[in-house]
């Protein structure tokens, strides 16, 4: 028998839409761009040849619409993995349950996710201005921890040299270190964008090393993050959702990848502030690549 989902569980309004996004199962695109700030919905949006629907729900701004042929919807999680975690279990949701009968679909539909961020560069190689696409994830959220199935879909030998370069406090959420879908990466990330390796963070300031009136735990962090290396692999930049997607893409089936444009360089010590307008030629990008 197909697994039934209790109304505790899959909270359904009364209009048919899902919980927290407001979105229908009819009103979400198998491509979907997921951005930070709600804002941002409305500007990749103004790239579309027409717009099917604009909802807009707490932090949640969804427009669904046709970009040279393709069918998109660009949905705005706000800031960090937990809610990431609303809204890909939501998406999902909309994608593989059937609201009538609160049962998983035998079909199930597989979505393209690519999110369009900004982060702070570590490295010499990534100042301002760069465009990284995430090829490995590292969550310090602890996200997915809570879910099954989570060491069959992490780079344990990666964690392992992780925490032992970095003397993992065990009062820490133990760190994941997930891949990005290689096919989407290729794809997207063409020959404009770094492929990296992201940390996830779950906050902007002390877990990224910022440190105003409050002492950090281990002042030396960022340090031993910015001389991390493993196969090659060195640590690109921060940032606070892309652990989360590709994670609970990979445990759902669904293709995911995070592109972000580097808006702080933190050995430098320098930031652009002002980046809203230069991030829309990395959303031309991606709308033309997803």
């Amino acid at each position: 028998m197909p697994k039934f989902f209790a109304e505790s569980e899959l909270i359904i309004n009364r209009d048919g839409s899902i919980f927290h996004l407001h979105v229908k199962p009819e009103q979400l695109a198998d491509k979907v761009i997921l951005v930070g700030d709600p804002g941002r919905v409305s500007l990749v949006a103004s790239h579309f040849d027409n717009q099917e629907c604009d909802i807009e729900s707490r932090e949640f701004h969804t427009i669904t619409g046709t970009y040279r042929g393709k069918r998109i919807s660009v949905v705005s999680t706000g800031i960090g993995c937990d809610n990431i975690d609303i809204v890909l279990n939501e998406l999902d949701a909309l994608a593989n349950i059937d609201f009538t009968t609160r049962t998983e679909k035998e079909q199930l539909r597989k979505l393209t996710l690519v999110r369009i961020g900004t982060c702070g560069g570590l490295q010499e190689y990534t100042p301002v201005g760069t465009f990284i696409a995430s090829e490995k994830s590292i969550g310090f959220d602890g996200l997915l921890n809570f879910y099954s199935g989570r060491n069959d879909v992490c780079d344990l030998p990666f964690e392992e040299a992780f925490k032992q370069h970095m003397q993992w406090n065990p009062q820490l959420c133990a760190p994941y270190v997930i891949d990005a879908d290689k096919e989407t990466l290729e794809r997207i990330a063409g020959d404009e964008m770094v492929r990296g390796v992201t940390i996830a963070c779950g906050g902007f300031f002390g877990p990224q090393g910022r440190e105003l009136r409050i002492p950090l735990a281990d002042p030396k962090q960022n340090e031993k993050v910015e001389s991390f290396e493993y196969n090659g692999h060195r640590i690109t930049n921060f940032e606070m959702e892309s652990s989360a997607l590709a994670g609970l893409a990979r445990l759902m089936g669904h293709k995911a990848v995070t592109c972000c444009m580097v808006i702080a360089n933190r050995r430098a010590k320098n930031v652009n502030a002002n980046y809203k307008n230069s991030i829309d030629e990395l959303i031309k990008l991606v709308l033309e690549r997803i």
